[in-house]
């Protein structure tokens, strides 16, 4: 699994012309689910970004979105898989199909609310319009392969 995470003072994802997902202070975290990916990657990364800290406490990076009162909003991109490999038109091969890729989406979103956070979403497989306001910008990418961090 890929995950992009962005901090954000608020951010919000509308579909056709909807807001479906909205976030107060928080991580916006666009997730892109690569073939193979299983329940060891999601419960490492669930457990990542509720653990990360990324917020300013006594330090710039010393609280987790719990303790800073914050949220997250989960947006699904397999764009994060391209590959660019040969040409200038991106591959998707190692991208999972979308039935397991929402499967394990959904599943990686119920691992969060069970960790204590809360979590808004986007809609699968829609044209998103994703408005945000970086807060830093912080911006961290966490790629998570054969159960471990990379």
């Amino acid at each position: 699994m890929l995950a992009v995470v962005q901090r954000v003072s608020w951010a919000e994802v509308e579909v056709e012309g909807e807001i479906v997902g909205r976030i107060e202070r928080g991580l916006v975290v666009y997730v892109g689910v690569e073939r193979g990916d299983g329940p060891a990657e999601r419960t490492i990364l669930a457990r990542k970004l509720v653990e990360l800290r990324v917020f300013p406490g006594r330090t710039p990076f010393d609280i987790d979105v719990r303790e800073a009162n914050g949220a997250l909003l989960v947006i699904s991109q397999f764009t994060l898989m391209a590959g660019l490999r040969r040409g200038r038109r991106p591959s998707f091969d190692s991208a999972e199909t979308p039935a397991h890729a929402h499967a394990a989406l959904e599943a990686l979103i119920e691992d969060l609310r069970g960790l204590g956070v809360g979590v808004a979403t986007g809609r699968f497989g829609a044209h998103m319009r994703v408005r945000s306001e970086n807060d830093g910008p912080v911006t961290i990418p966490i790629v998570i392969r054969g159960g471990a961090v990379q």
